[in-house]
This record gives C-alpha cells, sequence and structure tokens, in this order.
C-alpha cells in the first residue's frame, strides 16, 4: 500500500496515452497545440509495463485519457493489457464521446469497466461553439449506446456567459438514464486559466429549483472526488466536483502518467519525475526502478493545490498535454 507524506492511500493512476484530440474545447486548446512526435509518446507496452509495477504496489485503479485517448489507434488493445494486470483492478476511460459508439464493442470485450463522457451542453449550436466541432449527436449516439452496458458519467464544464443553462439541459439525461451527470469546476490549468469557474453550489440552487430537493447519496462513489446527490424519481445522480471552491486535497488518492512518460504527483505543480529513458534504455532490474520512481512521485505529492490562488499555480501547459 502506497502513503503519501499526509498520510494518504494512493491508489489510482490516470494514463493520458495521446496529446491528440479530435475537438478544439475553448477551455482546453481552442488554437490546438504542438503535438509532440509519436516516437516521445509511450507505447502500449511501455505504460502496461509501468501499470504493472504500479499494481505490484498498491495501485488498482486506472483511468485512461488524452487528449482523446480514441483518437489513437488501437486504444482497446492497452485496455486488454491493463485487464491482463495481475489483481482485482478497475479500468476506466474519460472520452469526448465522439468515437466511443464505433469502439464501444471492441473496448466492452477488451474488459473496460466504466466511461465517463465529456459534455457541456445539449444544444447543437452551442455545441459546436464551446468545441469547435457538430459531433453532438455523435456523442449523444455514444450515451445512449453505453448507457446500462457499463457504468457512465457525463462530465460537464460550466462557463460563465457561455452554457449557464447546462444543468438543465443535462439533468432529463440522469431522469430517464442510468447515467450519473456531474458538474466539474472549471480548473486554472492551461488556457483554463483565462476563465471564471461557477461554483457547484450555484449549479445546485439551479438544480433543487427546478427538480426539487437532492439528497446526498453516500453510497459507492468511485475513484475521485465527485460528491453524488439523489433526486426523487432519477435513474441517476448528480454529482459536483468542487475543484475550486471545495478543496478535495485531503482524500486525493492520485498520480499521473503523461503520454510522454512522466509521473505528475499533482494538477496544479509543473514538478514531474521522468520514466521514459528508464523503459527504454537496456539495463537490469527495470521493474524495481520503476517502483521506485513510483514511491518517490507519492513522496512527492504536496499537501494541497493551489488553484484559489493562481499566483500559486505552476503547471503551464493544457489539459490535453498533462493527461484529463
Amino acid at each position: 500500500m502506497l502513503k503519501d507524506p499526509f498520510g494518504r492511500t494512493i491508489n489510482y493512476m490516470r494514463i493520458s496515452v495521446t496529446d491528440r484530440c479530435n475537438l478544439r474545447c475553448r477551455y482546453c486548446m481552442p488554437d490546438g497545440i504542438t503535438c509532440v512526435p509519436m516516437r516521445e509518446l509511450l507505447i502500449y507496452e511501455e505504460i502496461a509495463f509501468v501499470c504493472r509495477q504500479a499494481a505490484d504496489l498498491g495501485i488498482n485503479r486506472f483511468r485512461i485519457t488524452g487528449g482523446e485517448p480514441l483518437v489513437r489507434k488501437d486504444c482497446a488493445k492497452l485496455v486488454a493489457m491493463l485487464r491482463k494486470i495481475p489483481g482485482e483492478n478497475r479500468i476506466a476511460m474519460t472520452t469526448n464521446g465522439v468515437l466511443l459508439g464505433t469502439f464501444l464493442d471492441e473496448l466492452l470485450e477488451a474488459g473496460l469497466d466504466a466511461v465517463n463522457i465529456s459534455l457541456d451542453t445539449m444544444d447543437r449550436r452551442q455545441y459546436a461553439d464551446i468545441t469547435g466541432a457538430d459531433e453532438l449527436k455523435k456523442v449523444l449516439d455514444s450515451v445512449y449506446r453505453a448507457a446500462g452496458r457499463l457504468p457512465v458519467k457525463i462530465n460537464c464544464v460550466v462557463q460563465n456567459g457561455v452554457n449557464e443553462d447546462a444543468p438543465l439541459q443535462l439533468m432529463p439525461l440522469a431522469r430517464d438514464l442510468p447515467v450519473d451527470v456531474r458538474f466539474i469546476e472549471l480548473m486554472p490549468v492551461g488556457t483554463g486559466k483565462e476563465f471564471n469557474p461557477v461554483p457547484n453550489d450555484v449549479i445546485l440552487a439551479q438544480i433543487e429549483e427546478k427538480y426539487g430537493k437532492s439528497r446526498e447519496d453516500c453510497s459507492e462513489r468511485g475513484s475521485g472526488p465527485a460528491v453524488y446527490r439523489r433526486l426523487d424519481g432519477f435513474a441517476g445522480r448528480v454529482g459536483l466536483i468542487s475543484a475550486v471552491h471545495g478543496k478535495f486535497c485531503g482524500s486525493c488518492n492520485r498520480l499521473r502518467l503523461t503520454s510522454t512518460g512522466e509521473l505528475k504527483p499533482c494538477l496544479c505543480y509543473g514538478d514531474t519525475i521522468p520514466l521514459r529513458e528508464i523503459l527504454r534504455d537496456d539495463l537490469p532490474e527495470k521493474d524495481k526502478r520503476i517502483r521506485e520512481k513510483i514511491r518517490e512521485a507519492v513522496r512527492m505529492k504536496p499537501q494541497a493545490h493551489s488553484f484559489e490562488d493562481r499566483t500559486g499555480v505552476t503547471e503551464n501547459r493544457s489539459m490535453a498535454q498533462i493527461g484529463g
């Protein structure tokens, strides 16, 4: 079991497989980014090797992210590799949903346990304005295809002056389908520094005004920091991830592995530990060296982020480059 200097158990790793994306969301990479050459990205075998060492140390929750993970060829192959790691491991994915419908059967066959789908509006024109692409229909098709076949969470970022009506647009999905609709306060990372997050208490009040009082749901919450609430007559739940206004660092349980092979202890800060050179050299005891680097990353975890004071944020890369 991995414990950081503040007594937190670290059992969750978010794995970025690419910095590329098929959307251009205004708060992430509206003008694109300079993508690294493919030779600099970890191959799937290297990612699986790191995850095997992490599992030996007690990490048993893995989430595949990007960029957009499904733009990388044969992403289901990585899911299958992770599924073969001994232990009771949970393998999830975060995707924008555009390609999920195409690859859903393949991902399920490979052993995917759960999926999060990013969706910030139900309005087609608004979706195109936020993401730079007219792909709402494909995303909604993916939601309906996935619902009931595996746990589905919809992630929504509400922006002032852009999609303040998104909560009321999206809640019918949680009413009619067994999916959780979650609202994530925009974090001041990369382009996100240019926007002000809408506090989740404002969003919850908006939802309760229309649908009635909610009640806290203390059942299984998953691997992340979301707080869930139930509404009468709803098949799914409301989820709140209050990254800025509801600091949840005291229960942080994660490390990040970037697509270029850097272990990242905290999203807020630029500190990383490189693994790629170790993975690609021919020195003996590579497994032990990687495990020690994982332990080092855990020891480096700060007590808390400083998103509430943006001058303290030292991470300057976009979320697509870090891994969402």
